[in-house]
């Protein structure tokens, strides 16, 4: 059989020959430049910025494993660790360092990194997407940031004054031609603890042994705060990236892995605290 030198030789190459080129910052800056009326360029140009790191960090410290493996450069305690984790197939601690939250082992971890990196790839190529994987994101803040201030800036209204409302549109699919006129679509979301009703449009309980549904497109409806729709039956759900629901506090004020609360419509035999008495949330990714 193989050597564990070789084994881990053979998955480091496989990783690497996957990754794409870096992102062309430059060229991005030009296509989407900073405008006034598009908060999201600023968003995807900065997202590309977060990426690159990432991927030059991962494909240059698997380059200088493999020369490691080889004896053509000293093998380091970091190299050496980092080794030792894709072995075990999991993921090194000098990615984790610089990367998004993410529970998932090794080969879900590059999956999702791929998946990431080609929705900015044909960011890059077509322009920003009509209903926006919203696990995608480095840092989803500053997308939902860019979507309030397009809002504000369209209406000329202050962006403190901007809240979201929400509303589940199962009839929107990934592939949905058009972008609505205010706010966003999104899509990505797992229902942790229950399940969406389509029929009734409404929260309902998980289906025995179910522990996630996925969350059907939601739509991000930006408003000022006078015009929130007071509807009485909702649930607050939080929505973390990772399941679990902690993280440091970033300069936000937010838990790091905290995104935010979506409003979700309820029948009024379950009030919000029958949710959250079972700690029902949504998460961005799932830990495989």
């Amino acid at each position: 059989g193989k050597s564990r030198e070789d084994v881990i030789e053979d998955l480091a190459v496989d990783i690497k020959n996957r990754m794409p080129d870096l992102f062309e910052v430059e060229r991005a800056k030009v296509k989407f430049p900073v405008v006034y009326s598009e908060s999201m360029n600023t968003v995807f140009v900065q997202e590309l910025t977060r990426f690159n790191r990432l991927l030059h960090t991962v494909k240059s410290s698997l380059v200088e494993l493999v020369k490691a493996l080889k004896g053509q450069v000293v093998m380091s305690t970091e190299l050496e660790a980092m080794g030792n984790k894709i072995f075990d197939g999991q993921v090194p601690n000098n990615w984790t360092k610089v990367s998004y939250p993410s529970l998932k082992p090794l080969a879900g971890w590059v999956t999702d990194f791929l998946e990431r990196l080609a929705m900015f790839q044909k960011w890059m190529k077509e322009g920003s997407p009509n209903v926006y994987w919203i696990s995608g994101f480095y840092f989803t803040q500053s997308f939902l940031t860019g979507t309030k201030q397009n809002f504000a800036r369209k209406y000329t209204i202050a962006i403190d004054d901007v809240v979201f409302d929400f509303e589940v549109v199962p009839e929107i699919k990934a592939d949905h031609k058009e972008k609505p006129a205010d706010g966003c679509f999104i899509r990505g979301l797992f229902l942790e603890g229950a399940r969406w009703g389509n029929e009734e449009n409404v929260i309902l309980e998980a289906l025995p042994k179910q522990l996630y549904s996925v969350m059907p497109t939601i739509q991000i409806k930006p408003c000022s705060k006078a015009k929130l729709p007071k509807n009485k039956s909702l649930y607050k759900c939080p929505v973390y990236k990772t399941s679990t629901r902690a993280g440091q506090l970033s300069t936000t004020g937010h838990s790091t892995n905290f995104v935010l609360a979506i409003d979700l419509r309820t029948r009024e035999s379950h009030p919000e605290k029958f949710w959250v008495r079972r700690g029902v949330a949504m998460l961005t990714q799932l830990d495989t």
